[in-house]
């Protein structure tokens, strides 16, 4: 036995933090009992990774074929909507390798449900809803101003006078230098996706107010590969992120159910991985071909709830409200 493993035996939580966390899931189940919503379970493996270059998988092996510990249950989900399970919800382990810091655990648990007939904006209605639930229901003193919803161009336009949909990647390095924001090194010239998110991390979400929950929505077409694009404005998508103060909680779209499109999406994600120096991955013909079978029009959503849990009793390290983080696992 090492001396780490004598010194790091302990629950990185609390018994009044865990106690928390058992009443905010079973006020979940009950908010979603209440709407009729079905609870699923999906597997935690499959044979397919995610394409988005900004999501990476952990990858193993059984009887000799790979898998991958699933980042999100979307996939699953959809093949289940594309089945006829009508409005379903999950609350399940998630895994990602990805960035390390205290709002970030390699596995986590999330939120997701699929609601047939909702747009996006009905959707963040009902995210809205759960969410002031649960603050009532735990009887928490979180002292909220009121939730403000702002579209992506319009914020963008507030905060930096740019306006992100009409700027190209040499005019958003240049608002970047005007506002002597840090440039990271390896930050590629020519991506606007990439300058967009570098402003979104160091401009955009730390001007949100440091009291309250702030709903983005209409993100640039480019950065929705599983969301519908605006007909009204093909720039733009009906994806929506939910923020408290600059912590992002959650990520919602109006779904895309066309598969030739969807499968277009996914390889232009792979191209933008090769492009990168990144490990191509394998598509999902599984989701490929329940959106060919017919899945119903919906939104959905997924919440991370342990940084929800870290909002509603204002902790500020996602491992004190996680049984064993990743540090004493």
């Amino acid at each position: 036995m090492s001396l780490e493993s004598k010194t790091n035996w302990q629950p990185t939580a609390s018994v009044e933090v865990l106690k928390a966390r058992a009443r905010m899931l079973q006020n979940i189940r009950a908010f979603f009992a209440e709407q009729q919503v079905l609870e699923v379970e999906t597997p935690v493996l499959s044979t397919s990774s995610i394409t988005d270059p900004h999501l990476q998988s952990f990858q193993t092996r059984y009887l000799n074929k790979d898998y991958y510990l699933q980042t999100s249950p979307e996939f699953f989900m959809k093949r289940l909507l594309a089945s006829g399970s009508g409005d379903i919800y999950q609350i399940c382990k998630v895994f990602r390798d990805d960035e390390q810091g205290k709002n970030h655990n390699p596995e986590f648990t999330m939120l997701e449900w699929y609601r047939i007939g909702l747009d996006h904006h009905q959707l963040m209605d009902e995210v809205e809803q759960l969410f002031q639930k649960l603050i009532d229901q735990l009887n928490i003193k979180l002292i909220c101003q009121p939730v403000k919803r702002v579209s992506y161009q319009q914020v963008f336009i507030d905060v930096l006078g740019i306006d992100p949909l009409e700027a190209d990647a040499k005019a958003l390095k240049q608002i970047t230098l005007k506002y002597n924001i840090e440039i990271p090194v390896g930050m590629d010239e020519l991506n606007k996706d990439m300058w967009l998110d570098w402003l979104m991390t160091q401009a955009i979400a730390p001007a949100f107010d440091k009291n309250s929950f702030t709903f983005l929505y209409d993100y640039p077409a480019s950065q929705a590969a599983l969301a519908k694009l605006n007909v009204l404005d093909p720039r733009t998508s009906h994806r929506f992120e939910v923020f408290f103060g600059e912590l992002e909680l959650a990520n919602g779209f109006n779904e895309l159910t066309d598969a030739v499109e969807q499968r277009e999406r996914f390889e232009s994600e792979n191209k933008k991985r090769q492009e990168l120096g990144m490990e191509q991955v394998s598509i999902d013909g599984h989701l490929l071909a329940a959106l060919e079978q017919g899945m119903p029009e919906c939104s959905g959503v997924a919440i991370g709830l342990d940084r929800l849990l870290m909002v509603l009793l204002g902790v500020d390290r996602i491992e004190n409200v996680l049984s064993f983080g990743v540090g004493s696992v």
